[in-house]
């Protein structure tokens, strides 16, 4: 199975923590350079220290807001400029919760920026390199939301949906430059997202946050939450040569836990 990266360039969002780190991991021991993509420089300084690297690999990083997409697309377009970048990994932490018939259209807005329109501005930047090299990959990290809503998480399913929805037109359009656009939904994962969700969950009902994040777990047919290496490792696949001819898919990794085939 050709796993190879080497010589490959991959530019990784919210790269500093939880599945971003965890690719971007995946995506080094592959033999991918990696640049990271987060707000925290120290933060980024220090995971892109700790890659692995085998001979002339080389990482980086971009302290960079995703909802600045104007400052965003300049950092990023300077980077693939002097270094053509030939993978992409959209990956933004989710927004609150809260039932959607509570959530203010200023909140829908913001999650529509920092993610479809964050994703959008991205693809922009690094398309022309991908297009020059025929060869291209990006994964977009979103939720098995776009299978089955997710509830309490009302503007979040919604705005995962529309990335789903343009990351499926954009596979057709892509595909005959050598480039394929794939989605990867995770399940509950041992992340920062997740103690944030059992948190907010168990304020809201009045239980425990151990007896949330219990039930939460009963839902998994593997019953445990999914470890960030777990999902990262897929992802790193659907950027391999192995996974070339897999295009337009949303490809649950979630320990069984969603209902639909």
């Amino acid at each position: 199975m050709d796993l190879d990266l080497k010589g490959k360039h991959a530019l990784v969002c919210g790269g500093s923590d939880g599945i971003g780190r965890a690719t971007a991991q995946e995506l080094a021991l592959l033999g991918a350079d990696v640049t990271l993509l987060a707000r925290r420089e120290e933060a980024l300084r220090e995971v892109a220290a700790a890659l692995p690297k085998q001979g002339a690999q080389q990482h980086g990083w971009i302290a960079a807001d995703v909802s600045e997409t104007d400052s965003m697309r300049a950092q990023v377009e300077t980077l693939a400029n002097g270094k053509p970048v030939h993978i992409l990994v959209n990956n933004t932490g989710g927004p609150p919760g809260g039932p959607a018939h509570l959530a203010q259209a200023a909140a829908f807005l913001e999650a529509f920026n920092k993610h479809l329109v964050a994703n959008q501005t991205l693809v922009q930047a690094v398309l022309p390199g991908m297009r020059a090299a025929a060869w291209g990959r990006i994964v977009n990290v979103i939720s098995t939301s776009v299978k089955e809503p997710i509830p309490g998480l009302g503007v979040s399913n919604t705005v995962r949906g529309a990335v789903a929805s343009w990351a499926k037109t954009l596979s057709r359009e892509l595909a005959p430059m050598g480039i394929t656009v794939n989605n990867l939904l995770p399940g509950f994962t041992d992340t920062a997202r997740i103690t944030q969700l059992v948190r907010d969950r168990a304020q809201a009902s009045g239980e425990s946050e151990a007896s949330v994040a219990d039930g939460m777990r009963r839902l998994v047919p593997l019953g445990r939450f999914a470890r960030p290496e777990e999902i990262g490792g897929v992802i790193a696949f659907l950027c391999s040569p192995a996974a070339g001819y897999i295009n337009g898919v949303s490809l649950a990794v979630d320990g069984g836990r969603t209902y639909s085939i």
